[in-house]
């Protein structure tokens, strides 16, 4: 899709974009995988690993009750931190173009703040490991609540692979900019309110979409 007309320049001094993390930065999902079917293993269930994986980017507190509806979540949420802390990040690599999106977007003198429905101190940690720099991050933010934050931070972009990123962009009147490269498709990223969506973030280097 390429980009709607815009009004006034997006990438100037000064400015915030916005990212999210799992499946738009990073690519997280063997680690959550992992961690997800862990918890679930404890409690005697097997977790199909597609269909964790089709649940990465929704809050935690969504997911486990689609296998575990009957076990108190904080006792999950603290078993899967424990497993993800030590196993999940380690495996956490950043999404082709990612480096370079970040690095042309700081050069351009504009803010990076990343929104995330991840423990902030872990998606810190994750960024870290992935070698990604970035002004700020939020956590425990999901699709409207994403919107909160990029409105206090003045965000003028919102990339995202979910339909709640799209919404949250939409919401916050910024422009909403989907990348397909977590289980959402095109298709979805659209329906949702995303100005438009690419591949990957490789085709955001040059940052002629943010102009």
């Amino acid at each position: 899709m390429g980009s709607a007309t815009k009004d006034t320049p997006i990438l100037r001094e000064g400015a915030t974009i916005g990212f999210d993390l799992d499946m738009t930065l990073v690519d997280s999902a063997a680690g959550i995988i992992a961690s997800v079917q862990h918890v679930c293993t404890q409690f005697g269930v097997d977790a199909d690993a597609d269909e964790i994986g089709a649940t990465i980017g929704l809050p935690l507190d969504l997911v486990f009750p689609r296998w575990l509806p009957d076990q108190p979540y904080d006792v999950l949420l603290a078993a899967y931190r424990e497993h993800y802390a030590e196993h999940g990040v380690p495996l956490s690599l950043a999404m082709p173009g990612a480096a370079d999106v970040l690095a042309a977007v700081r050069e351009s003198g504009s803010r990076i703040v990343v929104v995330t429905a991840k423990h902030g101190p872990i998606a810190e940690h994750v960024l870290e490991v992935a070698g990604l720099r970035v002004d700020v991050v939020v956590g425990e933010a999901f699709a409207e609540q994403k919107a909160t934050v990029l409105q206090q931070h003045d965000a003028r972009v919102y990339v995202g692979d979910h339909p709640g990123d799209m919404r949250a962009a939409r919401l916050a009147q910024a422009r909403a900019i989907g990348v397909t490269t977590g289980p959402s498709t095109l298709d979805q990223l659209v329906e949702a309110g995303a100005h438009e969506v690419h591949p990957s973030l490789t085709a955001l280097t040059p940052l002629s979409h943010f102009a």
